[in-house]
């Protein structure tokens, strides 16, 4: 089995930090560039596991590239380029405090919510009479704060606005560029047989203008549900057939996990690991419609150093 990347510990030119956050590994480059480095790290329910995922970070890594590349006559975005299949290079931006979740079906949190009674979610209206996993009327924008440590909450257009965490007129372009990302996504999904079903976006701003950062459209940041059978599955009451890490929660679930205080993380055998490693190799592929071209594993992190170093001299 491949080897996971779980640490890195580069000294780039320029450097002044490094941010470690849950899979990503990000250098800040003279507060102008940022060097994300997807990691092979995995977690779930706000736990990283003890063990990487080999591929996974290049997965991840690849799947936000080509949806930036694909989105960006929407807005700009902060990347430069992807100078190994672990790392996006890009500008630095100053991050929105909040996240804007976008959901096109009554699923995940939504459907909690819903079921327990609530019909408002975030300040936003839902219909009565749904049932979980049908497609709202329109998509609808549930923003969260950005935690930097701990749990995202919930929170309304009308709070962000209140708070001042984003000044009016920029979160009214942050809306309408959520969902004009959002159509798009869900425009490329359908093209391989999938639906998007929610997923988020985070922005900042660059030489003040709003740019997209972070990722985008991948199965750890989105839900994607296959098109065929949906309908008859949602008719039947039956779970959806879903593309995302949602399998690791449910292997962690049936393990008696989530997270919560005393429990323990259940072995993550060799067998477990290589299952893992992979779905996340079967995702990249519905999602991406391209064969996935492992990168060599020998000398990772060498590998990474070398390649980000020659991409700097051109920058």
């Amino acid at each position: 089995m491949a080897k996971a990347i779980v640490k890195t510990g580069f000294n780039f030119p320029g450097q002044k930090n490094l941010y470690v956050g849950k899979v990503r590994d990000v250098y800040n480059i003279d507060d102008k560039y940022l060097i994300m480095v997807v990691t092979d790290r995995i977690s779930a329910f706000d736990v990283v596991l003890p063990e990487g995922i080999p591929y996974k970070g290049q997965v991840l890594n690849q799947i936000a590239s080509k949806f930036l590349d694909a989105t960006a006559d929407i807005v700009p975005n902060w990347k430069l380029g992807t100078p190994d299949p672990m790392v996006t290079v890009g500008h630095r931006a100053d991050p929105y405090l909040v996240e804007m979740v976008i959901r096109g079906y009554l699923t995940g949190h939504a459907w909690r919510e819903y079921k327990a009674g609530k019909r408002t979610i975030c300040g936003v209206e839902m219909p009565d009479g749904m049932k979980e996993h049908q497609k709202f009327p329109e998509p609808i924008i549930t923003p969260t704060t950005k935690a930097m440590e701990g749990h995202d909450e919930d929170i309304s257009r009308e709070e962000i606005i209140k708070l001042g965490l984003v000044p009016e007129e920029e979160y009214v372009e942050l809306e309408r560029y959520t969902m004009e990302l959002f159509r798009r996504g869900t425009e490329m999904a359908a093209e391989k047989g999938l639906i998007l079903v929610d997923t988020k976006y985070e922005f900042g701003k660059s030489d003040g203008r709003i740019i997209l950062i972070d990722e985008i459209h991948t199965p750890d940041s989105s839900r994607y549900f296959y098109s065929e059978g949906y309908e008859s599955r949602l008719a039947a009451d039956e779970p959806q057939k879903q593309l995302s890490k949602e399998f690791v929660r449910e292997w962690l679930i049936e393990n008696e996990f989530q997270g919560k205080a005393g429990q323990v993380v259940p072995l993550m055998t060799n067998k477990v690991i290589g299952d893992i490693s992979e779905r996340y190799i079967e995702l990249y592929e519905k999602i991406t419609g391209e064969k996935f071209v492992p990168a060599k594993s020998d000398d990772v992190l060498p590998r990474i150093e070398r390649n980000v170093l020659d991409f700097l001299t051109r920058l």
